[in-house]
């Protein structure tokens, strides 16, 4: 099992890499996470990977961090998820927003990934609840407390990305109410 390579990034075109390890060019498919958290074509990379072994071709799959690495390992186990929709899931969605939404079984969130239907997003949120989301379910920007969850969702649903939902929501007072949250969340997204 190849378990992580580092060398010389030589290739982008996403979503595949070419890696040069010692002279030999190592083809690695990643998310897109980590494909913009690299440097430029050049320069030295180290990508932990995961390599799938089947009949007809040998696979490697990389990612930036473990814990992407263990998002992707897990989402292959769910039934009817493949390497490719897992590598989708972790384009569309980081690790701690991925172990949020399962954490707080939001299947609207998922379904904003390409590929994911209502039902595929359920399956993941009954299959991976416990899993997934409870053990990474603790990172720094995991659940918003209370009324700061529902002032999130209520964001995410006007059609702002999680990014700027999660970053209007920073900028809120913790005891905040919904109402007065999502004004003051609007007015910040807006300047």
């Amino acid at each position: 099992m190849i378990g992580r390579l580092t060398g010389t990034l030589v290739e982008k075109s996403p979503p595949t890499l070419c890696i040069d390890v010692q002279g030999v060019g190592y083809e690695v498919d990643v998310p897109m996470n980590t494909l913009y958290a690299l440097p430029e074509v050049g320069q030295q990379v180290s990508l932990f990977t995961h390599l799938s072994v089947r009949e007809d071709a040998h696979i490697l799959y990389g990612f930036a961090t473990r814990e992407e690495r263990g998002a992707f390992r897990t989402l292959i186990k769910v039934s009817g998820i493949g390497a490719r929709m897992a590598l989708a899931i972790l384009s569309g969605l980081s690790v701690a927003e991925l172990a949020q939404a399962i954490t707080q079984q939001e299947s609207a969130r998922l379904t904003r990934v390409p590929g994911i239907g209502k039902k595929t997003a359920e399956r993941l949120l009954l299959e991976l609840r416990g899993k997934l989301g409870a053990d990474l379910g603790n990172t720094p920007q995991a659940v918003p407390a209370g009324s700061q969850s529902d002032i999130l969702n209520a964001l995410l649903a006007l059609g702002y990305s999680d990014k700027e939902s999660q970053a209007a929501l920073k900028k809120l007072p913790a005891d905040i109410d919904v109402a007065a949250g999502i004004r003051l969340a609007l007015q910040g997204l807006v300047r």
